[in-house]
């Protein structure tokens, strides 16, 4: 394994541990337990901050266009499939966005919001992450030579500096570690999402 691969999948972990955390939080929703706004709204922070704008940033302005370079079609194939489903998790993560503005409990209205986009966010990301663990990343490991895989690592680097300089990095770690510890991933069920084939949907 590369060290840019190292990098992708280790933020993989990270967004499946607040994968569990919001699907524990929804099912403490459904069953009748508080909704205040600003906690939705901390889920859709880390989804909108850490795992679209650095992880699938970084995946989509580095790593998909050299595969694209390499030959990989934008259009069909895997990073079609890969393309379709960010934009389905972004589409998932505004309607969170949507329901937490303002203060206060969410309303059955925007209950009933909350729980059809994390219940289908949810195990949309985690098949996304297996499809790029098992299928795509093995890929590029084969399709990329070593100095494009160093040079890109160079790049992830640069991708991220930014975001480490005015503490936003940071400050979504820290978010994650707040999401995780309120409402904690059940690790039964992500050993279950774990075990399930990338093919399987």
């Amino acid at each position: 394994m590369h060290k840019t691969i190292d990098v992708l999948m280790g933020e993989h972990r990270l967004i499946e541990q607040v994968l569990g955390s919001l699907e524990t939080y929804a099912l403490e929703v459904r069953a009748g337990g508080p909704a205040p706004k600003h906690e939705v709204g901390d889920y859709a922070s880390f989804f909108q901050g850490f795992a679209d704008a650095c992880h699938h940033g970084k995946e989509e302005d580095i790593l998909f266009e050299r595969l694209v370079e390499r030959g990989f079609p934008r259009e069909a194939g895997p990073l079609a499939v890969m393309y379709f489903e960010h934009e389905r998790g972004r589409s998932h993560v505004r309607a969170l966005r949507g329901i937490a503005e303002g203060s206060g409990e969410l309303g059955d209205a925007d209950r009933r919001i909350l729980l059809a986009n994390a219940e289908g966010f949810v195990p949309l990301l985690r098949q996304h992450i297996l499809k790029e663990d098992q299928i795509l990343y093995p890929m590029a490991l084969q399709a990329l030579t070593g100095p494009e895989l160093d040079a890109m690592n160079g790049e992830f680097e640069a991708f991220e500096r930014g975001l480490r300089a005015d503490g936003t990095y940071d400050r979504l770690r820290a978010l994650a570690e707040r999401l995780t510890a309120r409402s904690r991933p059940d690790p039964a069920r992500m050993a279950a999402a774990a075990r399930m084939s990338p093919c399987g949907r």
